[in-house]
């Protein structure tokens, strides 16, 4: 493979010219620029571009470790990130840490040792430690915790409003008259979940209703867990069920229809996230949409603001849902004949 020396004796220049043109850090004339770029393409030369950014202190990479990129939350949300990375002249790694933190550990790692400029991280749950820790807290690299946030984590945040969602998906069904109101949560220990369990108390709680803990369902954000979830809620006859992620309401629904249930006639849902193929189901899903894209992108904007200011304040940006009342709320039963 040729080499930066190889292009500077093809175009007779200096490794300084060559150097100046590919990294446009110094004028070079229209000239000399031609020869570089002529010798560069018929050598088909690479830069390499860690030594690069050993020169320069910037590797234009930014790291996103987000929980499972299969789940239908998730592309969304990288999409928005790595849009605006690619504005800002960034390319964005991504990986999956599954929930896990031996792996999650594992790609902060592999980050650092790529030198990336920044890291997004959806973080599994437990604490971070080790040298991405240290690296985090110290500010040596620019870290933004999306969705999860470690409760000790000074820095910048970009959150959604997972409480008042969930809030409102509750409150929406106790309007309807609902009073038997059961939950498919997501793990305790993640923070997501634990903020939507709040809410769905908290609902309760306002209109005077008493918490049945034997209605009340832990789930993974799997399908299957939603399933099963299914199995063990239908025997208690709740009159609806908030489902705290599509991927559970998915697997709920599945069991529904096991039973040879209808929904909303026999049982009314309301479920977290939303997404365009929704009005293709049958029935029609109520549910609470996040801003997938905007979280993402929003998360990136502020990994970038960090990166060219590293004395800014931190931000913490919550961003709102909207409820989008469809047919499985029951709702529309419950509307008059005109």
């Amino acid at each position: 493979m040729a080499n930066i020396y190889d292009v500077a004796r093809r175009a007779k220049v200096s490794v300084a010219t060559v150097s100046a043109v590919i990294n446009d850090s110094a004028y070079v004339s229209p000239v000399l620029r031609a020869r570089v770029t002529k010798a560069i393409a018929a050598l088909e030369y690479k830069p390499n571009l860690l030594a690069r950014s050993l020169a320069t202190q910037q590797s234009r990479m930014l790291g996103m470790i987000v929980p499972d990129i299969s789940n239908p939350f998730w592309p969304a949300v990288v999409r928005g990130a790595e849009d605006r990375a690619h504005a800002a002249g960034y390319t964005l790694l991504i990986s999956n840490s599954d929930d896990d933190p031996s792996k999650q550990k594992l790609y902060l790692n592999l980050f650092l040792a790529k030198r990336v400029d920044g890291i997004i991280i959806a973080k599994a749950p437990g604490p971070i430690d080790g040298e991405a820790e240290q690296q985090m807290v110290s500010g040596r690299i620019g870290v933004v915790q999306m969705l999860r946030v470690d409760p000790k984590w000074k820095g910048d945040a970009v959150l959604l409003d997972d409480e008042d969602a969930a809030y409102e998906a509750v409150a929406h069904l106790l309007r309807l008259g609902y009073r038997r109101i059961g939950i498919v949560a997501g793990p305790p220990d993640v923070d997501t979940a634990a903020r939507r369990m709040a809410g769905y108390r908290r609902a309760l709680k306002d209109r005077g209703v008493k918490l049945d803990r034997t209605l009340c369902y832990e789930g993974d954000f799997r399908l299957r867990s939603g399933t099963e979830a299914g199995l063990v809620l239908l025997k208690k006859k709740p009159e609806a069920v908030f489902v705290a992620n599509y991927l559970m309401a998915v697997g709920f629904m599945m069991t529904i229809r096991q039973y040879r249930l209808r929904c909303p006639q026999d049982i009314a849902l309301v479920t977290c996230d939303d997404h365009p193929w929704m009005d293709a189901f049958t029935p029609r899903l109520t549910t609470v949409n996040f801003p997938k894209y905007e979280l993402g992108a929003e998360a990136a904007r502020v990994l970038l603001a960090r990166l060219a200011e590293r004395d800014r304040p931190a931000e913490r940006i919550q961003l709102r849902s909207t409820l989008c009342v469809r047919d499985s709320c029951g709702a529309l039963l419950q509307q008059p004949v005109a």
